[in-house]
């Protein structure tokens, strides 16, 4: 039990760091949709659904494919510098042929009046690519505490300076009207300001890691590179698919949105990507819980019958994800005022469709440790590609009929498929005892409870009814947990010690 422990506290240590960077990313959540239009808030959100199709292509899975071969002796004295070198070179490659090709990017996006957010893109994505490999070795050293203060640090820097680009400089160039400020300021390049303040985020975040960074040396070794990459291909593959299933459906609303102008077209998708930022909770745990998770996973599988605690994190991890699923859906009259335009609330019925669904990608995420272990990444390719097929295919029938709406049930049937398909592959080629009568109770328990919530809602009107009655029924499902699961939740940092008997440690 004391390494469920150990990944309990890591995944706490990076679930800080990366909650706490991506919720202060998320308090810009309503200045943004303040500051810029709904359509300028659909323009960014095209671009950030672009930016991580180009991300899996310029790291090509070389991230898990470092984890997977640093512990073997035979690769680990040359595997960091090997791989280094090779992103090195590949980024150079791909980001210049990026820039050469803005104009094209610009039109697909439909920013066609401002191909320099490409280029701006590009920049971005080049050093966060050769910032991934140094935090890579920060996990695989276990120093989730410098992690976590690079990955604060930085945001804090992009809002800082997002601030100051959208409300000090106004200020300043209106103050004086023929100074430095005024004569370069823009009034109305809101996103273009919000993408330059990224860059310069992720410039210093790289100047912060430089030391990890710099620490490889000139030494490339064809052997492990070869290796790494049979094993990492068939992640790109399953990589840009998964950015398909996660991000594309912004692209296609923008084309496809039942609207007749561009205009109307990215208000659609300024109002899906708004409501998609009330799923954060169970998307940040997700991330957090796979930086933990993945390193812990292979370090396992070196001992004996890793399969048991495999099952164990799984339903740790389930707990977890339903508890969040009501503390979202339950308190949507909340959790709304985060947007700050009541014109994106329209799209809130989205939100519990999107909570499902991400709640099935994790469990996805879990699951796919036995082709990981078993060198069948293939099956991950072919997995996410099923799930692509079917987010492509929903969304081209139905956006042109249900808008955003198609977009959020895609998002459902996509991931849940890629969770049934990859536990019945997995448990025919590397079984593991997970309890799974238990996990799908726990997942519909939630969804009734949700349901009786909307019930109670739609019958009788207001604030203080919701509010009641989401505090009660989330009450009854902890106590639930706190009766079926006492041993399993004993377990874990700060929720143990409050369900342990008085007396007890």
């Amino acid at each position: 039990m004391s390494s469920i422990k150990k990944l309990a506290g890591q995944t706490m240590w990076y679930g800080v760091s990366s909650i706490a960077a991506r919720f202060l990313f998320y308090l810009l959540t309503p200045y943004l949709t303040y500051k810029l239009a709904v359509s300028g808030y659909g323009d960014m959100s095209n671009l950030y659904a672009a930016i991580p199709f180009l991300n899996v292509i310029f790291t090509y899975g070389i991230e898990t494919a470092f984890f997977r071969f640093a512990s073997k002796d035979e690769f680990k004295k040359d595997i960091y510098s090997t791989a280094t070198i090779s992103i090195l070179l590949s980024t150079s490659v791909l980001t210049t042929l990026l820039i050469l090709s803005r104009q094209t990017f610009a039109h697909l996006l439909r920013l066609d009046a401002h191909p320099e957010l490409i280029t701006y893109s590009a920049l971005i994505i080049a050093c966060d690519t050769l910032a991934t490999l140094p935090f890579a070795k920060l996990r695989l050293d276990q120093r989730p505490r410098k992690y976590a203060l690079i990955r604060v640090t930085t945001i804090i820097f992009q809002i800082l300076v997002t601030y100051f680009l959208i409300s000090v400089c106004p200020r300043w160039a209106k103050e004086a009207p023929y100074g430095f400020v005024a004569t370069f300021y823009r009034a109305d390049y809101g996103v273009g300001y919000v993408i330059i303040a990224n860059l310069c985020a992720s410039l210093f975040a790289l100047l912060l890691l430089s030391k990890e960074f710099l620490s490889f040396e000139f030494k490339f070794n064809r052997k492990v590179w070869s290796a790494m990459l049979v094993y990492s291909l068939p992640l790109l593959i399953a990589g840009f698919g998964g950015m398909i299933n996660e991000t594309f459906d912004r692209i296609m609303i923008s084309w496809l949105a039942p609207v007749k102008t561009v205009d109307e077209a990215m208000v659609q998708v300024g109002i899906y990507s708004g409501c998609y930022k009330l799923s954060i909770l169970i998307t940040l745990f997700i991330q957090a819980f796979r930086m933990g998770a993945e390193p812990f996973f292979f370090k396992q599988a070196e001992g004996q019958n890793p399969q048991k605690i495999y099952a164990r994190v799984m339903k740790f991890f389930v707990i977890t994800v339903t508890i969040m699923f009501l503390m979202v859906s339950l308190y949507l009259d909340i959790w709304k005022h985060f947007l700050s335009r009541p014109s994106y609330w329209t799209g809130l019925k989205v939100v519990p469709i999107l909570l499902l669904a991400n709640m099935f990608l994790g469990i996805y995420y879990n699951l796919t440790i036995w082709y990981k272990l078993t060198h069948k990444t293939i099956a991950g390719a072919y997995i996410t590609l099923i799930g692509a097929a079917i987010t492509l295919t929903v969304n081209f029938i139905f956006i042109p009929i249900m808008s955003y709406m198609a977009s959020a049930w895609a998002t459902f049937l996509c991931y849940g498929s890629m969770m049934v398909i990859c536990y019945l592959w997995g448990q025919k080629e590397y079984k593991i005892p997970y309890p799974l009568k238990k996990l799908v109770g726990y997942i519909a328990i939630v969804v009734l409870l949700f349901l009786v919530h909307e019930g109670i809602t739609h019958l009788v009107k207001g604030t203080v009814v919701s509010l009641v009655s989401a505090t009660v029924l989330l009450g009854i499902y902890l106590w639930f947990l706190s009766v079926v699961e006492k041993k399993e939740l004993a377990h874990i940092p700060y929720i143990g010690k409050l369900i342990a008997p008085r007396g007890q440690p």
